[in-house]
């Protein structure tokens, strides 16, 4: 079966100038399908937009579409425009949104809606539709109906170490172009899935059943021979909770002789906990942490069931500059905030003495308990506008002044001093394009309370 499986465009062009990883989901997916013989491709549409002429070329039986929230409408768009060219194309649609919310794309453009980790349910279905037959004994299928959706049983989350490799062969033509920030380029590597916190905010545990799934070290050793990039993003969940696992994989590492420079997700309390751990993986190239810090209240913290307190970031912030990792700080702003929380977030910040930190809206992703929870105050179901930077709660400012303190954040948290060695690693000339980008996110930001 010839099979196209389509990375779609991004909801705001815009970010794909900050970062642009790899479509390593569709790579597992085409790994798993070629094994099985079939004739695979990938579009990146991110990249290559004409979505319909790469579909006339190929001449696909099957397409296979993921994408987040903000991209419903755009998947739903592509599925429709593509059923209208092919009636007798089969088109599946998996993902984080499709796990979450499968309902969501009971649509008559889609054939087939994929829960959880599709490798294995997606070369089960097209045996299947090769054989015509037998697609209801599949696991983890959603099957879009006039009459409310179809579903098959639960597929239990697959382990790790059951998958394929995935296969880079299928991003061949744009390796070059997968970058975040000053890593570039880059390449993403899957060591484990769902994390061992519970913050209220997130659906990432949820979705493997509060499981902490984890791939053996000597496996994830062996992809990183096959990776050419010098730089890896380890897009897990939560990379550093398993201590031991990771303590190991570092010494793997060593022993193969393999140099990059790594970047991944870390929790404040892992870092203050065992300092000990991240000293060995800066030796081995760890250059950057992204470091949820959410809030600078306690009280706040607590409420989120975060897991963390204040006195602990700190602490945190000074573990990684000691060892010369840098901390990419993330805060998320509540829209309840008054001007006074602002004013002390802003204060917070200064204080910790950033190099780089980022401000998102607290947004109630759905599958999330914060979803869940307060799902009627939304202020709008607009796929696009689960972005991260729109309030989806009523905010206690007006909505025009709520995003004025947010410039404000993004312009003044982090002094201009302490930012320059930061954009010096974009060199001069990507240094005055990311600041000409800044400009014109902030001029973006201005508008936003005009999108509801």
């Amino acid at each position: 079966m010839k099979v196209l499986l389509i990375q779609p465009p991004s909801c705001d062009p815009m970010t794909d100038q900050i970062f642009l990883f790899e479509p390593l989901a569709l790579e597992y997916l085409g790994a798993g399908l070629k094994e099985d013989g079939h004739e695979v491709e990938l579009l990146d549409a991110r990249l290559e937009p004409d979505v319909e002429s790469a579909c006339r070329r190929l001449q696909p039986d099957l397409v296979g579409l993921t994408g987040f929230t903000s991209h419903v409408n755009i998947v739903k768009g592509i599925a429709a425009r593509l059923k209208a060219l092919y009636p007798e194309l089969h088109v599946v649609v998996g993902g984080h949104h499709a796990t979450v919310c499968p309902e969501d794309f009971n649509d008559s453009s889609i054939d087939f809606v994929v829960i959880g980790e599709g490798v294995f349910t997606l070369r089960e279905l097209v045996r299947a539709l090769e054989s015509e037959g037998g697609i209801r004994a599949i696991k983890g299928l959603a099957i879009p109906c006039a009459d409310g959706m179809l579903f098959t049983e639960p597929r239990p989350y697959t382990d790790l170490n059951l998958l394929p490799m995935p296969d880079r062969s299928l991003t061949a033509r744009h390796r070059q172009s997968y970058f975040s920030e000053w890593f570039s380029p880059l390449a993403s590597v899957r060591t484990s899935l769902g994390c061992t916190a519970r913050c209220n905010f997130c659906a990432l545990w949820g979705i493997t059943g509060g499981k902490y799934l984890r791939r053996d070290p000597e496996a994830v050793v062996e992809e990183f021979k096959t990776v050419a990039e010098p730089n890896v993003f380890f897009c897990d969940d939560e990379s550093m909770c398993d201590v031991k696992r990771m303590d190991r994989l570092a010494d793997l590492i060593a022993a193969a002789g393999i140099r990059k420079n790594y970047f991944l997700y870390g929790r404040v309390d892992t870092i203050v906990n065992h300092p000990e751990l991240f000293a060995k993986w800066a030796k081995i190239g760890l250059a950057q942490v992204f470091v949820g810090m959410e809030d600078f209240s306690d009280k706040r913290l607590s409420a989120m069931n975060k897991g963390v307190t204040v006195a602990q970031q700190e602490q945190a912030v000074r573990t990684l500059d000691a060892l010369g990792i840098m901390m990419y700080a993330s805060y998320m702003i509540d829209p309840a905030y008054s001007r006074e929380d602002f004013r002390a977030m802003l204060a917070h910040v200064r204080r910790m003495k950033h190099k780089y930190a980022t401000f998102t809206v607290m947004t109630p992703l759905p599958g999330t308990e914060l979803h869940a929870k307060r799902e009627s105050e939304l202020l709008s179901r607009k796929p696009e506008l689960y972005d991260m930077l729109h309030a989806l709660f009523p905010t206690t400012l007006p909505l025009e002044e709520f995003y004025s303190e947010m410039i404000t954040l993004w312009t003044k948290a982090v002094p201009f001093y302490r930012i320059m060695p930061t954009l010096a690693r974009f060199g001069p000339h990507g240094m005055l394009s990311r600041i000409r980008m800044f400009g014109r996110f902030v001029d973006k930001a201005r508008k936003l309370h005009l999108d509801y």
